[in-house]
């Protein structure tokens, strides 16, 4: 690069650049060739850029002599390039890669936008990029000659520039083949939000940021997407009222939870729906493939619909929190405990709790769990890039586990007690077809070793005759699931594995009481059967209310106490 700007294109930089306010500080990371070879390309570039103006100040440190300032700025790779203030200050705008082609242009925005003091956005957008209150990473996928790319590129600082919690790059697909691999990216530009893919292509500013926080905030974005769906008169959920009498009471919110609001709300019922997070399990699962008429959904944007669909009916709903008890009262209604200490009163009572993550219970689990012991390889695979991990566990969730690992560690051991894999033959051929993945059959988890953090799990042979300490730096727990039935403990008998007894239409010993889902008996758990379930306990419920002589009419919905 002799000419990195031209006499044409340094005439327009000059007047352009003369309306600069602030000075401007540009960081450059990096080394001499042969270690980066497009180093000393971007070296030029800048340097060419800031002979230009007197406001903008170039300085350049090396990745292995500097390393210490290095470590401390968080720069990954080279060659990179830091958009500062005037005293230093890092705000969170970087370049990886030459910022050539069209990628130059947002460069020259970044350092207008900084001399300017000022995002550009406007307020309302500011305001939604203000409710990220946790670190979080945005990397932009680009291509130098995409023409699209610069807008995300530009809204990425934006949103730096504006709340410090968020830390912006611009990546260049073609200079960092491994993210291009490892993020799956397709199309450019591929925004990638902590490690994961969010969204493709140049997004209006709302837009974006919703998805953004979406993955960032899941909660902020729940709620700033129902006001938003309210105004559009998509959403007539409400809050429930404790001092109701309601129809019908839902416990739960994954699958079976939402289908059975569905279906009660179109039977005219009173329905309150009482959860902890929508979607239930299926939040967790990157990619379902199997959902009736969607060949590849992801959990996450399955369980949004689930909820939108829902909420387009007059429902009442308290989600993020959980039930811990259920009591039939001397009238026969229900009397349902919350965990943030509400009563509730219905007519009848439709459980779907769904079930949790099951443990080992060995040493050392209880200590490492969140610091090294973990049950979503989804969430959590990117925190494991070029490390090695463990899986427990044999089937389905086990292989999906380890495919997810895939891109990201360095080895995969699958540790499973049976000495043959259970999970089904074309999932078990993709996961071993990689050289990463050893299997580990016939083999107990007897502890968990390390300090603060995990750093190895023990190991025993089905006989005992061998043992063996193997040092990984994460574990993820695939050993199945337990019902979450301890609400209904005292009301009626469950089965030896803790499930809801129910009957073909999801009702259950207890009059007006029903079930569905996977806390229930029905065998198979998968997310069709348990929203079909949803259905005919739903169905079944409004039939008990009708034939019910001693509660009186059903509610039309619109009435209320």
């Amino acid at each position: 690069m002799n000419q990195p700007i031209d006499e044409s294109l340094r005439n327009e930089l000059r007047e352009r650049l003369e309306h600069l306010q602030r000075p401007v500080r540009l960081l450059f990371v990096g080394q001499s060739a042969p270690t980066c070879s497009n180093c000393a390309d971007q070296f030029q570039l800048l340097e060419a850029l800031s002979e230009i103006s007197d406001k903008i100040a170039l300085e350049d440190i090396d990745l292995v002599k500097d390393a210490r300032r290095v470590r401390e700025l968080g720069v990954e790779r080279i060659p990179a390039t830091l958009v500062l203030d005037e005293a230093g200050k890092d705000l969170g705008i970087r370049f990886y890669g030459v910022t050539s082609g069209y990628e130059f242009s947002s460069l020259v925005e970044a350092i207008e936008m900084v001399s300017r003091a000022g995002s550009g956005l406007d307020e309302e957008t500011e305001r939604l990029a203000r409710a990220i209150d946790r670190p979080v990473h945005l990397e932009v996928m680009v291509t130098l000659t995409c023409p699209y790319c610069p807008r995300m590129v530009r809204l990425a600082h934006q949103l730096a520039y504006v709340n410090p919690n968020i830390r912006a790059d611009m990546i260049d697909a073609a200079e960092f083949p491994e993210l291009v691999q490892r993020y799956r990216v397709s199309g450019v530009p591929q925004t990638i939000v902590d490690g994961r893919p969010a969204f493709e292509g140049a997004l209006s500013p709302t837009d974006a940021i919703l998805e953004i926080l979406k993955v960032a905030e899941p909660e902020v974005w729940e709620r700033i997407d129902a006001e938003l769906r309210a105004l559009r008169g998509e959403r007539r959920a409400r809050e429930i009222d404790p001092h109701h009498r309601y129809d019908l009471i839902i416990v739960g919110a994954g699958p079976a939870a939402m289908t059975a609001s569905i279906y009660a709300a179109r039977k005219a019922l009173d329905v309150a729906v009482v959860g902890r997070r929508v979607g239930g399990q299926i939040v967790d699962t990157e990619t379902i493939e199997n959902w009736p008429g969607i060949p590849a959904i992801g959990g996450q944007d399955l369980a949004a619909l689930f909820r939108n669909h829902a909420e387009r009916f007059p429902i009442a709903e308290r989600l993020g929190t959980e039930v811990t008890r259920i009591e039939r009262r001397k009238d026969g209604d229900f009397e349902v405990f919350t965990s943030d200490e509400q009563s509730l009163h219905a007519r009848s009572v439709l459980y779907c709790a769904g079930k949790q993550h099951r443990t080992l219970g060995v040493p050392g689990e209880s200590r490492f769990l969140g610091h090294g012991v973990a049950f979503c390889a989804t969430c959590d695979a990117p925190l494991y890039a070029d490390k090695r991990v463990a899986v427990i566990g044999g089937g389905n969730s086990a292989f999906t586990a380890a495919r997810d690992l895939l891109p990201w560690a360095r080895e995969i051991h699958i540790i499973n007690i049976l000495p043959d894999f259970q999970a089904d033959a074309v999932l078990v051929e993709e996961v071993t077809a990689s050289d990463k993945v050893r299997l580990h059959p016939s083999t107990h988890v007897r502890g968990f070793l390390g300090k603060d953090r995990l750093s190895g799990v023990r190991l025993e042979s089905e006989d005992g005759s061998q043992r063996q300490d193997l040092a990984v730096e994460g574990v993820f727990l695939e050993i199945g699931l337990i019902p979450n039935s301890k609400p209904l403990e005292g009301l009626l008998k469950l089965d030896q594995a803790g499930q809801v007894p129910v009957q073909r239409d999801g009702s259950t010993a207890v009059p007006g009481l029903f079930a569905a889902g996977d806390v229930t008996d029905v065998p198979d758990k998968q997310i069709v059967i348990a929203a079909g379930m949803g259905a005919l306990a739903a169905l079944a419920a409004e039939r008990y209310l009708r034939a019910a002589p001693q509660a009186g009419p059903v509610s039309s919905g619109d009435e209320r106490d």
